[in-house]
């Protein structure tokens, strides 16, 4: 069966984007530079995202396209024989640990959207201090909520390449552009909201320090979703003629300029009404509501908000669904609604069913001092995705002979590209990402 691909260079852009921007750009990215001293933390997150997170996206887009297989075939192939398809293993793992408690947040999403067009959210509910708290700790409600997620992010996932993920992705990735930047000029119209803007973008050198750089280390690898094996299986799906240096710096500068216009659309407003900017869900689901409930026009832009949210989040889904789809389908010859439905229903359902319930009534239940929720999240993205992404550096900058890496870099030498270039980033792919990823497997440990 010939395999699919992506139509063209927008198509492979906007799919690539989708997967990078998720809700980690929402909250995450605008509270990290405010904190960390403004542009001058900005600076250093795309210094890093161009010299260690760049080679680690090539590395994983050169062994999707050069094997056009999934995660586990791609290893098999390219270095038969070999140990190496255990790595491939460990990003069939990732995905659904993080698919498990992601569809939970996912369900939380739609909860709030359906309470924001019912306009309850406003008139009643974002004054509730307890309102997200209550909705956690429920059994049933969030629970059927993550399983319309899922059921959503398995249906885009079943109609292919092509007419699912391109076909989505064309549609909403420029719409949650113009939705994030509608939002963002109205932000900053608020009275008070140029403090918002001075958070984030004035220039504080003296708040930069060892522990900032690594925090814009960590938040430019995980906004990438490198290490996941999405770029792989992504690239897979890239034909021959695209450049795949084109696609890593235009998906890395796309993911940056999304998180810093997110910012713009929530710091001012935060600001503008006396409110704290906070890190995680409290910030989505008590302070941004509290907001809305102040505005004249927040029964409008509470909708707009988290639909743009909604939008995040689907796009990240999807991205993590195929990994094991294309693996279902490759490995075993199933279709891609077979492999759908076998994958959500008997492994990351029973999981996000655990995950749901972890907040809840399983509380109480802990490994490590973790409930499973933030269990999963942890191992996912502090064990998984950084071994893996070693590896991958690893495994191109030593196992593959640099004229594979020159030949995929170069499309056959089709492509009018500097050899300088080339031996550049293979420098950067060989020696400065894996001492880099080395130095945040010992920071996690310190």
């Amino acid at each position: 069966m010939k395999r699919e691909s992506f139509g063209g260079k927008f198509a492979v852009l906007v799919a690539m984007v989708g997967s990078a921007v998720g809700l980690g750009n929402l909250w995450r990215f605008p509270y990290l530079v405010g904190r960390n001293g403004g542009a001058a933390f900005i600076i250093v997150y795309l210094v890093i995202a161009l010299i260690i997170c760049l080679p680690i996206m090539l590395s994983e887009e050169i062994i999707g396209r050069r094997s056009e297989s999934n995660v586990y075939g791609a290893f098999s192939k390219l270095a038969p024989k070999s140990k190496w398809n255990i790595v491939g293993i460990i990003c069939l793992i990732t995905p659904i640990l993080i698919m498990s408690f992601y569809c939970v947040v996912g369900g939380w999403i739609i909860y709030y959207l359906m309470q924001s067009c019912t306009f309850h959210l406003v008139h009643g509910g974002a004054t509730d201090p307890e309102m997200f708290s209550k909705l956690a700790t429920q059994t049933w409600t969030p629970m059927i909520y993550a399983v319309i997620f899922l059921f959503l992010t398995g249906f885009i996932i079943s109609r292919g390449v092509q007419k699912g993920i391109e076909k989505y992705s064309k549609f909403l990735m420029p719409l949650l552009f113009f939705c994030t930047l509608g939002i963002a000029i109205y932000s900053m119209t608020l009275p008070g909201s140029s403090e918002g803007l001075r958070f984030l973008f004035k220039p504080d050198f003296s708040k930069l320090s060892l522990n900032a750089i690594f925090e814009a280390l960590g938040q430019a690898f995980f906004s990438l979703s490198l290490g996941s094996g999405l770029v792989i299986t992504y690239s897979s799906y890239i034909k021959k003629n695209e450049s795949l240096v084109y696609t890593a710096f235009s998906t890395s500068i796309m993911d940056t300029i999304f998180a810093l216009l997110a910012g713009m659309a929530i710091m001012p407003a935060v600001f503008a009404f006396g409110m704290e900017p906070s890190q995680g869900p409290s910030l989505i689901f008590i302070t941004i509501p509290l907001i809305f409930a102040k505005m004249t026009t927040g029964p409008i832009v509470a909708v707009i908000f988290f639909f743009v949210v909604f939008v995040a989040a689907i796009t990240s889904s999807i991205s993590l669904l195929e990994i094991v789809t294309s693996f279902a389908c490759d490995q075993y010859g199933w279709s891609r609604k077979k492999a759908v439905i076998i994958i959500t229903s008997l492994v990351v359902l029973p999981l996000m069913v655990i995950c749901s319930l972890s907040t809840g009534v399983l509380s109480n239940f802990a490994i490590f001092g973790k409930n499973i929720f933030d269990l999963f999240d942890y191992v996912s993205a502090n064990v998984c995705m950084i071994l893996c992404a070693l590896a991958f550096v690893i495994f191109v900058g030593w196992k593959l002979k640099y004229e594979s890496v020159e030949d995929e870099l170069s499309n056959h030498g089709s492509l009018r590209i500097s050899p300088a270039l080339i031996k550049t980033l293979f420098f950067l792919i060989k020696w400065v990402a894996p001492i880099a990823i080395s130095a945040i497997i010992a920071m996690n440990f310190i």
